[in-house]
């Protein structure tokens, strides 16, 4: 027999905020380049799509880097390219089509390749232009499931300072797209279309080609369009003050935080985005080994369409056996998940807000699910104007203080009702 499994509270007409101060943004700080252009044609590259170009457009940037910064310009044309590494004060501006060499003739193969454009302790550099990187990827993506392969990522820069990505498109990159990390700050991302198969494409799915994982601070993604096989946005640990705003999201995983949130992960918002067809719509995921304080989030203003669900919010991200279907999760088997020892990894989730949301689940699905820890509910989340159809319930496993206020979670068997377990539930009508 279940005890104490759920508390629900129906109380009347009010609207309930969280406690705290509201959360402003800081606007990234741009990147400052000056306007002297390095066409890389007159470092002899050759855009006819079966040239190789690396030395070529190295020496262009290197060229502009000496120079004391400039644009780095790739013109009309295909040209194909080795990995580049980018350098302070460098626009690499793509109006043609930069094109990664193909499997068979990248450098280091599957077993060591270098990743596509990189960069580690930088400023003041930006890719831009509306050109394509094209990262010839369909080949790369089965070996993501074979030991000891690796694949490179498209752009991948660490621990830089003012970093603009604007207006180019990328697509099919064998691995992650954009992989920003370590001790990076002010960054955006802007206009960005980013184009890969979904995971689940019955020809050719592409794995872990997620669209935009960006850690840091001050962060601001916004007016992108992206789908692909994984997560359209993530963030791990170490990373405060995101602005993700105007951006339409397709296929993938959706806009997540995590896995790896130790760290800490606070002050970010969600604004004004639209999901259609992704497996998740907002998913924050960690683990007992991996765990931080995420606090202070908040989405706002989205829609979503035919989405896998709605609301991921969970702590348990590499549990195993019945467990891993989250879909099929229960009240009994949440009440059952057995307790553990608080860490310094233990996940801690408080003060999120979800405000003002739309959705329908994709057919068989949940409409969300918030799942902390016997030993660490997740805290402090509030549920306004959020209205979801879904064929299964929504599930509240050890959390407190979940308020739902002018909200309506539609499923068969009716108007809000939730599975919950070991959950403190205040409902608004």
């Amino acid at each position: 027999m279940l005890r104490n499994i759920c508390a629900i509270i129906l109380v009347g007409q009010s609207v309930y905020g969280l406690s705290g101060k509201a959360q402003s943004f800081v606007v990234p700080t741009l990147p400052e380049i000056s306007g002297k252009v390095f066409n890389i044609t007159s470092c002899g590259a050759v855009g006819d799509g079966v040239v190789t170009n690396t030395v070529a457009i190295q020496t262009a940037i290197n060229a502009a880097n000496a120079d004391g910064g400039g644009i780095v310009e790739v013109p009309a044309g295909v040209f194909l390219s080795g990995p580049l590494e980018m350098a302070s004060q460098v626009n690499l501006r793509v109006n043609g089509t930069l094109r990664m060499l193909p499997i068979d003739k990248y450098p280091g193969g599957i077993t060591n390749p270098a990743n596509f454009i990189s960069g580690k302790e930088l400023h003041d550099i930006a890719i831009s232009g509306a050109g394509v990187i094209d990262g010839q990827g369909i080949p790369w993506w089965p070996y993501a499931k074979k030991p000891g392969a690796k694949r490179p990522r498209m752009i991948s820069f660490s621990s830089c300072e003012r970093v603009l990505i604007e207006n180019v498109l990328l697509t099919n990159s064998p691995m992650f797209h954009i992989a920003i990390s370590g001790r990076t700050s002010d960054v955006t991302v802007r206009g960005v279309t980013i184009r890969a198969n979904p995971s689940n494409d019955s020809v050719n799915p592409s794995h872990n080609t997620d669209a935009c994982d960006v850690t840091g601070r001050r962060i601001l993604i916004e007016n992108c369009d992206i789908s692909v096989g994984d997560d359209n946005y993530t963030c791990g640990g170490g990373t405060s003050d995101v602005l993700i705003t105007n951006c339409t999201y397709g296929y993938g995983h959706g806009v997540s935080i995590g896995s790896g949130t130790y760290g800490g992960v606070s002050n970010v918002t969600v604004v004004n985005c639209i999901f259609n067809n992704t497996e998740s719509g907002i998913r924050i995921k960690t683990d007992r080994d991996r765990g931080g304080f995420v606090h202070n989030i908040n989405y706002l203003n989205l829609r979503m369409t035919n989405v896998g669900c709605p609301i991921l919010i969970y702590c348990s991200y590499n549990t195993t056996g019945a467990y891993r279907s989250l879909n099929n999760l229960t009240p009994a088997m949440a009440a059952n998940y057995p307790r553990q020892a608080i860490t310094a990894k233990t996940p801690i989730y408080r003060d999120i807000i979800f405000s003002n949301i739309t959705a329908t689940a994709q057919p068989g699905r949940r409409a969300g699910l918030i799942w902390g820890l016997p030993e660490m509910a997740i805290t402090n989340v509030l549920l306004q104007r959020v209205n979801i159809t879904a064929d299964k319930p929504f599930g509240i496993y050890d959390a407190q203080a979940v308020r739902l206020v002018d909200s309506k979670i539609m499923t068969p068997d009716g108007e809000n009702k939730l599975a919950c377990a070991h959950a403190q539930v205040t409902i608004v009508p």
